[in-house]
């Protein structure tokens, strides 16, 4: 979302950090190691818990005396007895207290003397019997830690680096007592960072350090700029939303973070959505070359809360650097794999963590770079993403019948303008019933596709406009116009918690590793938007400073939407709907501004994989819209935090 020629880092080619071979545990056979994979021999239920405070380096809450960051540790206690040592799985998040973890909300508990007795999520119960420690790790201000959360910031993210330089000797831990405590001892000082939403933000964050020891990470639903995820290329998302997070998280006395609180608002500059130092600092692709760890992605492609360009920059830019690299596109909403494909996901993460964490030949660096989810319970494995093959293609736009205007073909004649006043329409408003004028949107339909049309990677719109205000907020939707049993993501983020349950690794009498299994909700439906993205005006120079719009004069902006990978049936016409502000979206009010759209200069660019196309027209196709409360059936939340949890009840 975020232009990148605003943003571009030196280029630079890194290799991650390479896998410690198996030997690193020594010369003896390792009980834990069978071939080319661990397995299950350590006890979970007799496993060591304990509790530490590592000391990072920064003062965030200003009380003068560094923060220290609380770590809640489980690792087998048979390895430790042996003098096996053993990598760290690390879920760093701000959540372990407030908000909980995973879909049925799960938070850390404690016994009466303080020691952790429950961690959330599988990770501890199925990787601690195979050889791994986990350690669940309370960001700055949150939870059981000091300091002051500062939502994306450098207090944050130095926090959870301080943890790996503690396991790997280089800071000090404490434990609740204040006696000085190490980790050298036991293990191999190798860390893989996992997390969804918040949590994977942070990994992002830590790993643009370039921090020594951080072996992988596995960020799913992530942010990888703070920027794009509050402010959509200048507009405003919600109204003091730093100020939100960092109070829905916090974990400490008001009155202690009140100056980080006072920054937060301060320093966001939300009276212009300027990209400024503050959204710099929070900016983890711009360090995108300092990366030495592998990275497994994992994204909704109709994540709502987490727009896609978060993680289809990041992956651009890690590729430009050779990083090792995977991705799985689902089509569900802000979810985890864990509740899309839970058996398949075990396994790859089991083996992906034992090549990159524990050094174990077992090839699964060299599969398939890309998982995709190519309709409902169907995947497809491909060599890479975007799709090998797929090129932009320039899209016209027409006249149409002067009501709904057309894609495709010659296009329009030189000077031929479309207008539209802003109206505030919500999506269903824009969408629907395109052959139908409305105030507040213009529409352009395709003829019906010849034959399957795939989209994969980042489409954009170009427009050469003249506006009667200093600026406007420009939307633009690509919209599926054909009958489809889908995904439906706007209920429940399109997955449903069923009656049943499943356990995934062993038990202690307070953790017993089994949650409630899950199934994609499905809805027919004739139509569906793919993707969506918006711009303020007076951003489209640069989003570091506003150039006002004059009416006298023309100017040609270009609106980034965000990523997709979808294949469009043949039969189904693709749809480009134009609208200004957006208040299911976006908090911005309606200017009343008039937009001129010179149709000629203006075009929509696809990611075309394959070579179908699409046909030439000159006459709109008539699009019925009858069945859009059995997809949409529920409003979008413009106030979202980057993970909330669901409930067993959803």
């Amino acid at each position: 979302m975020v232009g990148v020629a605003v943003l571009a880092a030196t280029v630079l080619t890194v290799t991650a950090v390479a896998p410690a071979p198996a030997a690193a545990h020594g010369a003896r056979p390792v009980p834990h190691v069978v071939g080319t994979g661990t397995v299950p021999v350590y006890s979970y239920a007799e496993a060591i818990r304990e509790s530490v405070w590592v000391e990072a380096p920064m003062d965030s809450d200003g009380d003068g005396v560094r923060d220290r960051i609380a770590v809640d540790l489980v690792r087998p206690r048979e390895a430790a007895a042996a003098g096996v040592r053993v990598p760290v799985i690390m879920d760093a998040s701000p959540y372990y207290q407030c908000c909980g973890r995973g879909n049925e909300s799960e938070v850390k508990r404690y016994d009466a003397n303080g020691l952790i007795t429950s961690f959330p999520l599988f990770y501890d119960n199925y990787f601690v019997p195979r050889g791994y420690a986990f350690a669940a790790v309370d960001l700055s201000g949150t939870s059981r830690s000091t300091g002051c959360e500062d939502v994306g910031g450098r207090a944050e993210v130095t926090g959870a680096k301080a943890v790996i330089d503690w396991l790997n000797g280089r800071a000090r831990g404490f434990t609740a007592d204040g006696t000085p405590v190490q980790a050298t001892g036991w293990t191999t000082g190798r860390v893989g960072m996992i997390g969804k939403s918040w949590d994977g933000s942070v990994a992002n964050g830590v790993a643009a350090t370039g921090v020594p020891g951080l072996a992988t990470i596995v960020p799913i639903s992530a942010i990888s700029s703070w920027y794009g995820y509050q402010r959509f290329n200048g507009v405003l998302r919600a109204s003091d939303y730093p100020a939100y997070l960092h109070s829905y998280v916090n974990g400490r006395p008001a009155e202690a973070c009140a100056a980080t609180l006072a920054r937060l608002r301060a320093d966001s500059a939300e009276e212009t959505g300027d990209y400024n130092a503050y959204w710099a600092e929070r900016d983890y692709r711009t360090a995108a070359g300092r990366v030495r760890a592998s990275v497994f992605v994992v994204h909704g492609i109709n994540d709502l809360n987490v727009p896609t360009s978060q993680f289809a920059l990041w992956w651009e830019a890690l590729a430009e650097r050779g990083v090792p690299r995977r991705i799985w596109i689902h089509q569900t909403g802000h979810e985890d794999p864990f509740d899309v494909r839970r058996a398949e996901w075990v396994r790859t993460l089991h083996r992906w963590f034992d090549h990159w964490l524990q050094g174990l030949p077992n090839g699964v660096q060299w599969e398939d770079r890309a998982s995709i989810e190519t309709s409902p319970g169907v995947w497809r494995d491909e060599p890479d993403w975007p799709a090998r093959g797929a090129r932009p293609v320039r899209v016209a736009l027409g006249v149409g019948d002067g009501t709904t205007g057309t894609l495709g073909g010659r296009g329009a004649r030189p000077g031929t303008v479309f207008s539209y006043t802003d109206e505030s329409l919500g999506e269903d408003e824009l969408v629907t019933d395109p052959n139908t004028a409305r105030a507040g949107r213009l529409a352009f339909l395709s003829g019906p596709l010849t034959g399957p049309l795939r989209i994969s990677g980042s489409p954009s719109v170009r427009l050469r406009i003249r506006v009667d205000r200093p600026t406007t907020e420009l939307t633009a939707r690509l919209v599926d116009y054909g009958t489809a049993t889908r995904i439906n993501h706007f209920a429940s983020e399109g997955v449903r918690t069923l009656g049943t349950e499943s356990c995934w690794g062993e038990a202690s009498p307070t953790d017993d590793g089994c949650y409630r299994d899950t199934a994609e909700i499905t809805a027919t439906g004739d139509h569906a938007v793919l993707t969506r993205g918006w711009l303020d005006a007076a951003h489209h120079t640069s989003l570091r400073f506003t150039t006002p719009l004059r009416p006298d004069r023309w100017y040609t902006v270009d609106i980034p939407l965000d990523a997709y990978e979808a294949v469009v049936p043949a039969g189904h016409s693709l749809g480009l709907v134009l609208g200004q502000s957006d208040p299911e979206f976006t908090n911005v009010d309606d200017r009343d501004a008039t937009v001129d759209v010179d149709l000629a200069a203006s075009r929509l660019t696809l990611p075309v994989a394959g070579r179908v196309s699409l046909p030439a027209v000159t006459v709109a196709p008539q699009v019925r819209t009858e069945s859009t409360a059995t997809v949409r059936s529920n409003p979008v939340d413009p106030r979202r935090v980057p993970d909330r949890g669901r409930s067993t009840r959803d």
